[in-house]
């Protein structure tokens, strides 16, 4: 689970780190009245998703009726996908360098690792790999103090700044570790005269852990259509294609994407009915593809547990209720396929055997545009 920006910082604020202060803002006037409180001020949309600064989601603002211009002209934009509903006003830093600081898992080494560079900011994605630093953290005994110094001064930081340097590594290591965190960042970790301020934030939290921090807030990239799929059970991720896909499984999912793709098709979506779906939430799912209107709809399933009959009981129950109008193409292979493939052909449906003949099919249909497989 990310987190909005104002939520990480305030995490940080709560454990010790500098941030600037700031206030929440859902329409221009409130940005008014922050600025009213701030004085000089950077207006920042609230999205989960990076590259905010690039997009023009962060604008600077001089003053109180500045912002309420700059709030305006952001809130409503679509940000990657996103549309920004909150807008965060922060202090103006007067930042002379700009440095990064995260801790994230090193999942091959299977431990934290503190990574850190003396060139953050908006560019930090193409820093080259030699002028970023890791130091990987011992499990058994945490990050220690000899290990931030030994960062600080790679970073080229001495005196009074490699102590405050040292001292926001092993707070946030401390929040890393409290919170169950995949990741928590500092982008860019500014200079500002003669101290650290965190000027940017992120923290994501292991989904797996939620339920020992029913202190955190509860945030959700999911657009309104996952958020529908998924109340059914069901897992669901829009993709930009036209061919609408259900599957059963994450890995012959993924599988139906690529061959869909190998055959020149556009997968609309990531649609897992999981391994012991029934008929009922499997139906509605495809009620729901159909409402997105597709110019094909794919169904591939190997049955185990998920039996080839109840697949094609959904097939047929959404078919008649919604009235399927774009072409169908369904691959059934498995428990019960006999009993599927008459249900199927019985309603003039046709079942492929073949993953890559009906992809092929299911693309072909898709460039047609009309007919229903059968």
């Amino acid at each position: 689970m990310k987190l909005y920006e104002y939520m990480a910082k305030g995490v940080l604020r709560e454990n010790g780190v500098p941030v600037p202060p700031g206030r929440l803002a859902r329409t221009p006037e409130e940005a008014e009245a922050a600025a009213r409180s701030l004085g000089p001020c950077v207006v920042k949309a609230q999205v989960l998703v990076g590259g905010r600064g690039k997009a023009g989601g962060v604008k600077p603002a001089q003053t109180p009726e500045e912002a309420r211009s700059r709030a305006g002209e952001i809130l409503g934009m679509n940000l990657k996908g996103c549309v920004v509903e909150t807008v965060y006003v922060e202090s103006m830093l007067g930042i002379d360098r700009e440095l990064y600081l995260g801790i994230t898992m090193d999942n091959a080494a299977k431990r934290p690792l503190l990574i850190a560079s003396a060139s953050g900011g908006m560019e930090i994605e193409e820093v080259p790999e030699r002028a970023i630093v890791r130091q990987p953290v011992p499990v058994e005994w945490g990050l220690m103090p000899y290990a931030t110094r030994w960062v600080a001064h790679r970073l080229g930081l001495s005196g009074d700044l490699a102590r405050q340097f040292g001292e926001i590594a092993l707070k946030l290591y401390e929040i890393f570790r409290r919170y169950d965190a995949e990741l928590v960042e500092i982008n860019p970790l500014a200079v500002a005269g003669d101290r650290l301020v965190a000027a940017d934030a992120r923290l994501n939290v292991d989904d797996d852990a939620l339920y020992r921090h029913p202190d955190l807030p509860r945030t959700s990239e999911a657009t309104e259509l996952e958020k529908r799929v998924r109340e059914l059970g069901l897992a669901y991720v829009e993709l930009d294609g036209d061919i609408a896909v259900m599957a059963n499984g994450a890995g012959i999912t993924m599988a139906t994407l690529d061959v869909l793709q190998r055959y020149g098709g556009r997968p609309m979506n990531f649609l897992d009915a999981g391994g012991g779906a029934a008929a009922g939430p499997m139906a509605e799912a495809l009620k729901v593809l159909v409402s997105t209107r597709p110019k094909a709809i794919f169904v591939n399933i190997f049955g185990g547990i998920t039996r080839c009959d109840d697949v094609a009981q959904a097939v047929i129950t959404a078919r008649r209720e919604v009235g399927i109008s774009m072409p169908m193409v369904v691959r059934l292979v498995g428990t019960n396929e006999e009993k599927g493939v008459e249900m199927l052909r019985g309603e003039g449906i046709q079942a492929y055997r073949s993953m890559e003949e009906a992809a092929a099919r299911a693309v072909e249909l898709a460039r047609a545009g009309e007919g229903v497989e059968g």
